[in-house]
């Protein structure tokens, strides 16, 4: 029955899950000594092996094989043939489509790109009224990175969070990369819906999008990287489509809901929002006054789910902490809504007190803001921030202070914006990762995540247990020489998994970018403490600094706009290698290591004098 009723649910609709092998080259360069380095590659492959269980699970209740799910019964392996027809059965390429109809997820491995100087959407988000300064800045950034690291210097400047952030030649492909995927899939999310009404046979219906990018996005404001981000993804990928379909005077993308599930505060697409709907808000105004009418502005909603304990308000800034609280609905064209992230006792009490009775929340506050704005309409997308860094399988050095969530919780909180999505915009949604960390907390989140996009009848949670999640670990391991290790006799999950996972991950096609410094040794130094201010470097580019005030930051959605609201985005500072101006030593998402990574220190030397020999 759970069978029939899987291929009832999923015949009509699909989950497209986008991967981009560009992004697997923004490396870090500044030292052969990574171990710090959370931010990293080997992400993705974490994400690609939580996404390939997922197929494999999926595959257990749904006849998408029938060859292999005989050859599974019987214990027999699978002939060529039927591998090969299994992998086929994914799309393994951009321009191809499943050739099972029946089969729930479509993977596209994605070659789009944008040029960061000359794309609407990012120029309409990171531009600035005086020229591309800062887009400008991070193109010249990156490629001036290898020569200056070569020189013992950072290749960016010192006023950024040295500790966070980092580039090298190749990180601009992965930063573009990264856009062109994402505004792709939407692109396809768009299109799906708005043909249902006269369905291609020849073209998936993909209401929903996965997409697996790299380096993250909500941290970064318009012209203020930090916490691993230099452009906004989900920022750029709404102004793609309010540009694109504008520009054809067709119905654009006029609201867009952010639903941000990170850990931490995503303080730079708040600041985007704001400033957004600041400026929709003057428009109307003056439109109201006599003004001609122009094209409906874009309007958003900013709704997260957080700990306020952590970064970026770590601090207790209160210009971060305030703004990762601030609640607003209406007043001054304004939707935002923060709700902190609570520790709990038990699943039970969690899903019963915290997810029903207080994160739900976002949903009806979400609700309310297209209610009052025309309902449900073909102008509205939704848009998940999609980090996993509140695992309960986070590093406890990323996540200090015991807010976090089941992972169950990534399942249900997609079905329940796919509910949402299918009573505001036609379904349409798009999930974007941004945060997590450890390999744990991306395999099980992702995993988790893609099967809630699905949304198929009869999932059993126990998927990603413990037990579950070591078994593929150990499945999954490295050995030296890049090899996945391959237990004896996998249980056909495992099996099949190792299968999917093999066709979609591409981490090993990318060599590691080296760097021309010698290893600097980890400093045995594990408690953070303040420091007094540093002298200002003579060389620091004085052309983009994260402590400008908001009166001097520069603005592109139009001329005349000169302020910025309480959802200010703030670049961190960071003490790993340059101390912060203000003393602050809290606000760096990479000051503490890695879980199980300890400082070097010397061993310790004992001299012992023996009694004076004798005479």
């Amino acid at each position: 029955m759970i069978a029939t009723n899987l291929e009832h649910s999923l015949t009509a609709q699909k989950t497209a899950v986008y991967l981009q092998k560009a992004c697997l080259q923004h490396q870090y360069i500044r030292s052969r000594d990574t171990s710090c380095i959370v931010e990293r590659p080997e992400r993705l492959r974490a994400v690609n092996i939580g996404l390939a269980a997922a197929v494999s699970r999926l595959e257990e209740c749904t006849p998408v094989s029938n060859a292999r799910s005989a050859a599974q019964q019987t214990g027999e392996p699978a002939s060529a043939d039927d591998l090969a027809a299994a992998i086929g059965q994914l799309n393994i390429a951009s321009s191809s489509r499943p050739k099972d109809p029946q089969h729930p997820i479509e993977f596209v491995h994605s070659s789009a790109k944008v040029d960061l100087l000359h794309n609407a959407a990012v120029k309409f988000i990171h531009g600035d009224i005086e020229g591309d300064v800062y887009l400008e800045n991070l193109k010249r950034w990156s490629q001036e990175s290898h020569e200056k690291v070569s020189k013992g210097e950072s290749e960016i400047p010192a006023t950024l969070a040295q500790g966070d952030l980092y580039l090298c030649p190749e990180s601009i492909d992965a930063i573009q990369g990264a856009l062109g995927t994402v505004c792709e899939a939407v692109d396809a999310v768009v299109a799906s819906t708005r043909r249902a009404a006269a369905p291609d046979p020849d073209k998936a219906n993909t209401p929903r999008a996965f997409v697996a990018v790299r380096p993250p996005g909500h941290h970064c404001g318009e012209d203020t990287p930090s916490g691993f981000c230099f452009v906004n993804n989900v920022g750029v990928a709404a102004a793609h489509e309010l540009n694109k379909l504008l520009a054809h005077l067709q119905h654009g993308i006029n609201r867009v809901v952010v639903f941000d599930i990170d850990l931490h505060h995503g303080n730079g697409t708040q600041s985007i929002a704001w400033q957004i709907n600041e400026e929709t808000y003057r428009k109307t105004i003056e439109e109201m006054h006599g003004a001609p009418a122009g094209k409906p502005g874009l309007r958003m909603f900013y709704g997260s789910i957080h700990d306020v304990l952590s970064y970026p308000c770590e601090d207790g800034k209160p210009e971060l902490v305030q703004a990762a609280s601030v609640s607003i609905h209406g007043p001054h064209g304004q939707h935002i809504e923060n709700i902190h992230l609570q520790p709990y006792e038990s699943e039970q009490q969690f899903w019963d007190e915290l997810y029903d009775g207080l994160y739900v929340k976002l949903r009806e506050r979400a609700s309310a803001f297209l209610e009052g704005t025309g309902g449900a309409g073909d102008d509205v997308l939704v848009f998940i921030s999609c980090g996993f860094d509140a695992s309960e399988h986070e590093y406890p050095s990323m996540s200090r202070h015991g807010r976090h969530v089941p992972t169950s919780f990534y399942k249900r909180f997609a079905q329940d914006t796919i509910k949402f999505a299918e009573r505001f915009s036609g379904g349409r949604l798009i999930s974007v990762l941004e945060g997590g960390y450890s390999d744990r907390a991306l395999t099980s989140g992702a995993m988790a995540h893609l099967i809630g996009l699905v949304d198929p009848v009869g999932v059993d949670e126990s998927w990603w247990s413990l037990n579950n999640l070591t078994e593929l670990e150990k499945a999954t391991k490295k050995r030296r020489g890049g090899r996945v290790s391959q237990p004896s006799a996998p249980a056909p999950w495992i099996g099949r998994t190792l299968e999917v996972f093999a066709s979609i991950d591409s981490s090993h096609t990318v060599a590691p970018t080296t760097s021309s410094r010698a290893s600097v040794p980890l400093s045995s130094r594990t408690l953070r403490e303040r420091k007094n201010p540093p002298v200002k470097s003579a060389d620091s580019d004085p052309e983009v600094s994260p402590h400008k005030s908001g009166t001097d930051k520069r603005t592109n959605f139009a001329k005349d706009r000169k302020k910025n609201g309480p959802g200010k985005a703030s670049s961190p500072e960071s003490t790993t290698l340059v101390e912060s101006s203000d003393g602050s030593s809290f606000s760096s998402l990479s000051d503490i290591p890695e879980e199980g990574v300890q400082p070097k220190k010397l061993p310790r030397v004992i001299l012992r004098l023996g009694s004076a020999p004798k005479a």
